[in-house]
């Protein structure tokens, strides 16, 4: 059952999704120079793949939040492993980045994809929105942290 405590959660989650999107936009038109963050010196290759990693976790969120709304808590749990969480091809990539607090935080919020996951399958919406919160705490900090 959505409360308006879960609905306001949910807002908030994709305001900072749409906030993610705009913010990488920007840093690819805009100007860079008083940004702060720690550049991960990618290719212009890499950068694009690392960039469309993210808009698929993005979708990922998005279809995660649909099914919690529908009830279809399965199909959610599904995505968060599939797409979120840590897989092989996931561990692979994470181990390609020189930067270990990078590292880190990506092994951290694949990771916490898997738990939301196994979380997802009690069918409770209040722990699947917390357990999801969780899973984005990685994303904030990471685009707090990192620039392309």
């Amino acid at each position: 059952m959505l409360t308006v405590r879960n609905i306001l959660l949910v807002i908030g989650m994709l305001s900072f999704i749409g906030t993610c999107l705009a913010t990488e936009q920007h840093m690819h038109h805009g100007d860079a120079m008083g940004d702060k963050r720690i550049s991960l010196s990618l290719s212009p290759e890499m950068k694009q793949h690392q960039l469309s990693n993210m808009r698929s976790h993005v979708e990922a969120v998005r279809s995660i939040v649909g099914f919690i709304a529908g009830n279809d808590f399965e199909r959610a749990s599904e995505i968060a492993h599939t797409k979120l969480g840590l897989t092989e091809e996931m561990k692979k990539m994470c181990d390609m980045f020189d930067n270990e607090k990078f590292k880190d935080l990506g092994m951290a919020f694949h990771k916490s994809g898997d738990e939301l996951g196994d979380v997802l399958l009690k069918k409770d919406v209040t722990l699947s929105l917390q357990a999801l919160s969780r899973t984005m705490g990685y994303c904030v900090e990471c685009h707090a942290t990192f620039r392309q």
